[in-house]
C-alpha cells in the first residue's frame, strides 16, 4: 500500500526597510513544493497578509497542491500598516476624508522594492504571469494598482472590496455614486486591457448599509455595478470576470479562507473537478 505523498509549502517572513514608506514591511513568503530557482512561477501579491496567517494559509495551498488542484504559484503576503487607510486607498485620487494619501508611495514600494527585492532574494529573472489579491481595502488598493499598471499583472482578485471608495461624502447633496465611487470612474475613463482577468467574491452579509434603499446591501451594489463598468469596457462576465457570492459571507477572514480556493482555481487550476 502506497502512502499519499505530503506537500509541504515552506513559508519564509522577511522584513523589508521600505525607503519609501518609512517603515519595516512584514512579507511572507509563501513557496510552492518543490521549486527550483530555474522554476517559471506565477507571482500573487496579497495585501493583508496578516490575514492569511490567521487563515493558515499554507494548509489551503499544500491542500490544493496535494490534488494537482492548481499549479505552482510563488504567493506573498504583504503584511499592513497602522496606517493602512492611507496606503490602501487609490494612488491618483484622494477620498472624500483625505485617505489614501499613501497609496502612490505604496505603488512604488511594490514596483521598486518589493518586486526587486523577491528576485534578488529568490534568484528569479522573470515570472511567469503577475497577479494582485487583497481583502476589504486591500483589494481596493490591489484593484487600484492592477487597472492603472495592466501591462505589470494579469489577473486581480477582490475580496469583499472597498469599492464603495469615493471622493464625495454620501451625505453631501452633490453625493452622486455613478460620478463619485473612484474606481468605477477609474474603469470609465481608462483604457481597456484585453488579457486582464478579474475575481470578486462578496457575502450577502458582508454589510447592513444600504444607502440608495434598493433592498441590496452596498457591498453588493457596488461590486456588481463595477463590473457593469467592466463589461461597458469590453470585458466579457463568462470569459473575464469571475463573480462569487456568499449567501452567508461576512466581511471576515473566515468567509475570505473559504473563498480564496475559488480563487487560486480560478486563476491557476489545472484538475478542474477538484472538490474543496
Amino acid at each position: 500500500m502506497f502512502e499519499e505523498k505530503v506537500l509541504v509549502t515552506t513559508v519564509e517572513q522577511h522584513l523589508l526597510h521600505s525607503e519609501n514608506l518609512r517603515r519595516i514591511v512584514k512579507v511572507d513568503c509563501y513557496l510552492p513544493p518543490g521549486h527550483t530557482p530555474k522554476s517559471l512561477l506565477s507571482l500573487l501579491l496579497i495585501n493583508d497578509g496578516q490575514d492569511l496567517v490567521k487563515m493558515g494559509f499554507e494548509n489551503i495551498l499544500d491542500s490544493l497542491y496535494s490534488k494537482n488542484g492548481i499549479s505552482e504559484i510563488f504567493c506573498v503576503g504583504l503584511q499592513c500598516a497602522t496606517d493602512r487607510k492611507n496606503e490602501y486607498g487609490t494612488a491618483k485620487i484622494l477620498d472624500y476624508k483625505g485617505r489614501g494619501a499613501k497609496a502612490f508611495l505604496y505603488t512604488k514600494f511594490i514596483f521598486l522594492e518589493l518586486i526587486p527585492f523577491l528576485k534578488k532574494t529568490y534568484k528569479i529573472d522573470s515570472f511567469y504571469e503577475k497577479a494582485f489579491a487583497g481583502f476589504s481595502l486591500g483589494g481596493l488598493c490591489a484593484l487600484d494598482i492592477v487597472w492603472n499598471y495592466p501591462h505589470e499583472f494579469t489577473k486581480v482578485g477582490v475580496f469583499s472590496g472597498s469599492l464603495w471608495w469615493r471622493d464625495v461624502d454620501q451625505d453631501d447633496k452633490d453625493f452622486d455614486e455613478e460620478k463619485h465611487r473612484i474606481m468605477h470612474r477609474q474603469v470609465r475613463e481608462g483604457s481597456y486591457a484585453s488579457w486582464l482577468k478579474f475575481f470578486f467574491e462578496v457575502g450577502t452579509l458582508d454589510e447592513t448599509a444600504d444607502r440608495n434603499h434598493n433592498g441590496v446591501i452596498d457591498a453588493i451594489d457596488d461590486t456588481v455595478s463595477f463590473i457593469d463598468e467592466l463589461v461597458k469596457k469590453g470585458y466579457s462576465k463568462t470569459r473575464d470576470v469571475k463573480y462569487l457570492e456568499l449567501a452567508d459571507g461576512r466581511h471576515d477572514v473566515p468567509t475570505w479562507a473559504r473563498a480564496f480556493p475559488d480563487f487560486l482555481k480560478w486563476g491557476w487550476g489545472i484538475n478542474k473537478e477538484v472538490d474543496d
